[in-house]
């Protein structure tokens, strides 16, 4: 028999989380809609997912669903705590667009 470690049923952990680790998960969460079969009507699809339960996803939709809700948590923290700086930038086919890179 092996000891392992496990968080406790009532656990809360408060993590800090700065710029480039967004940005870390915000790429998986790219990377993980590149291998996702997306039907045509997209935001229908993703509401589907954050509203099922868990167990009802397939292994694809809950790495979705995780990394969606750890970006909406960093999201929130960081408008709670003041912590966004807005900029525009050029959208597909504007002057100075550039195409997202990954990695």
């Amino acid at each position: 028999m092996i000891k392992v470690k496990e968080l406790k049923d009532d656990a809360i952990i408060t993590i800090e989380v700065n710029k480039n680790f967004y940005l870390m998960t915000k790429a998986t969460s790219f990377v993980i809609l590149q291998g996702m079969d997306i039907p045509e009507k997209g935001d229908a699809y993703f509401k589907d997912i954050m509203s099922k339960e868990y167990n009802a996803l397939d292994e694809q939709q809950r790495a979705f669903y995780t990394i969606a809700l750890l970006l909406a948590e960093i999201e929130s923290q960081a408008t709670k705590n003041k912590l966004y700086t807005e900029k525009e930038i050029p959208e597909p086919g504007e002057e100075g667009y550039v195409e997202p890179k990954l990695g």
